[in-house]
């Protein structure tokens, strides 16, 4: 069946400075938070008139009730006057979009008797923004059945996000920077690796969300160690319905637009070789 593209006008609840250019949006969007799921994103118009002309997608972080929060970095001229927008102020919301993590794993018989009770959330970055929302709906679904690991990467303290809304869902969450200022010292995939090479348990499922070559090394990690591996890929997009062609990917049953067949995909679907960034 198709999927549905709903569109309403969200009602700004709030929209503050969470870091140095990061803010965090809260939206009242009772169609789009009934409809969405861990993975998708909604495209936003980001004021009324023609500059920027595109719309900006954007992750749904959270989902509470009617409301859908939005985590997101002043990277240009969108999202620099979306930082403007005032609370009670209302934008064009359309979404939810794309497909998103499968996260039924977390209700599987094999964790019902008690085998694989873990799953790895690792983020790099601002890949944390769509994995606070599966964090969220794997508590829902299977709560303490499951030991969610998150695995949060950044180059450098200062830019570590959402450490407490993890830990406030139950999660277990270890912290890797590239410097060395908390936590691992090195990258988030090392982290990774030394955690499944030192825990020796095998877990259910690895979801992840990052920048290209650290979703590479991540994949490469998980077909080691023989896991599934979901990521969750990070493209420009221009429509984000599938029309402009502008997001695809080479996977191993050829192109794939990112804001349509993704933006999650298993890792063993893309080849990474051949594409940009990788």
């Amino acid at each position: 069946m198709k999927k549905k593209i709903l569109q309403e006008k969200a009602k700004i609840i709030s929209n503050r400075k969470v870091g140095r250019a990061h803010f965090k949006l809260l939206l009242l969007a009772p169609k789009v938070s009934a409809k969405a799921c861990p993975g998708q994103f909604v495209t936003i118009k980001v004021n009324d008139g023609d500059i920027p002309l595109l719309r900006r997608p954007f992750s749904v972080h959270r989902v509470a009730k009617s409301r859908i929060e939005i985590l997101y970095e002043v990277l240009g001229e969108g999202t620099r006057i979306l930082s403007k927008r005032k609370t009670g102020e209302y934008l064009d919301v359309i979404g939810p979009l794309g497909n998103g993590f499968d996260y039924k794993a977390a209700k599987s018989p094999l964790v019902k008797l008690g085998v694989n009770k873990s799953q790895v959330l690792v983020a790099g970055g601002m890949g944390v923004a769509p994995l606070v929302f599966l964090a969220q709906r794997i508590q829902e679904l299977a709560g303490s059945q499951v030991k969610t690991i998150v695995l949060i990467g950044a180059k450098t303290k200062s830019q570590l996000f959402c450490e407490k809304e993890f830990k406030n869902l139950g999660c277990s969450v270890k912290i890797a920077t590239d410097d060395g200022s908390r936590g691992f010292n090195g990258r988030v995939t090392g982290l990774l690796k030394y955690l499944l090479t030192a825990n020796g348990q095998r877990p259910t499922a690895v979801y992840a969300c990052g920048p290209k070559p650290m979703l590479k090394e991540l994949s490469r990690i998980a077909r080691e160690h023989r896991l599934e591996a979901q990521i969750s890929l990070e493209e420009h997009m221009a429509c984000g319905i599938g029309a402009c062609l502008g997001c695809v990917v080479q996977t191993k049953q050829g192109y794939k637009r990112v804001c349509k067949e993704g933006p999650v995909f298993n890792s063993r679907e893309i080849v990474w070789d051949k594409n940009k960034g990788a």
